[in-house]
């Protein structure tokens, strides 16, 4: 169930949000959606693919987190909010919170994106977690934070349309199998992503490069390119937690 409800110092100058990961809290997820407005960020600790819409044929990044239904890897007790990654992905660190649209009584403008909160989240109570106001009413830093990353995703799902529109067009999308071993013999085979075509980017003639660049797109192709490196980083992650388990 949800609750959703737009967000205020006075009925909710006593609410606090956990920012705490685990799977208690369902963020035992093996892929989350992502947005260009991150990739510089989360191509430092993720791999960045592209699944494809079966019904409109639309894409969407992810990161990737697991190889399996519920596993992240990258949740860890040890860690003081239990995520162990210099960058959280926006889609999760945010939590019980969204964005929604307001429109003045008698305004004519586009509606303004404004924070809401869902007040039956797991995360939400009045007795644990960061304050969401100051004493004085002005926003806490924790909710500066969340705000920053609502922002990056309402950004970003307006920049992902043209960015995929621009790399389909120039043939850069391709599907890509991932195929590895673990230490302990098993195989995996992920199937149905997508990532950029690395032959055909650096093909590319300098009138398509610019207009990538022009367009904000060209660093962030090469910052998915960049990514994929993880995969290795995820697969050694997957050893040492079968290490781990074996040792109990």
């Amino acid at each position: 169930m949800t609750r959703h409800v737009l967000l205020n110092n006075i009925d909710h100058q006593h609410t606090r949000v956990l920012h705490h990961f685990s799977a208690e809290y369902a963020d035992n997820l093996a892929s989350v959606p992502v947005f260009p407005t991150e990739f510089t960020e989360l191509q430092k600790e993720y791999p960045i693919l592209l699944r494809r819409d079966s019904a409109d044929g639309h894409y969407q990044a992810i990161a990737l987190l697991g190889f399996a239904a519920g596993e992240n890897l990258y949740l860890d007790s040890r860690h003081p909010c239990g995520w162990d990654a210099r960058y959280i992905p926006a889609s999760i660190e945010k939590g019980p919170f969204l964005i929604g649209f307001q429109r003045q009584p008698g305004d004519d403008e586009a509606a303004n994106p404004v924070v809401h909160i869902d007040m039956d989240h797991a995360k939400v109570s009045e007795q644990h977690g960061q304050a969401l106001f100051l004493p004085q009413g002005g926003n806490s830093p924790y909710l500066q934070h969340i705000s920053a990353r609502l922002q990056a995703i309402h950004q970003g799902l307006a920049i992902a349309t043209p960015m995929f529109a621009a790399f389909s067009q120039l043939e850069l999308i391709e599907p890509v199998n991932i195929e590895f071993s673990l230490d302990n013999g098993d195989k995996h085979r992920l199937n149905g992503n997508y990532c950029i075509n690395t032959t055909r980017l650096a093909a590319l003639r300098a009138t398509e490069l610019e207009q990538l660049h022009q367009a904000g797109f060209l660093q962030l192709a090469y910052a998915m390119v960049s990514s994929i490196s993880n995969i290795r980083s995820l697969i050694d992650r997957k050893n040492t937690l079968l290490r781990q388990q074996s040792t109990l």
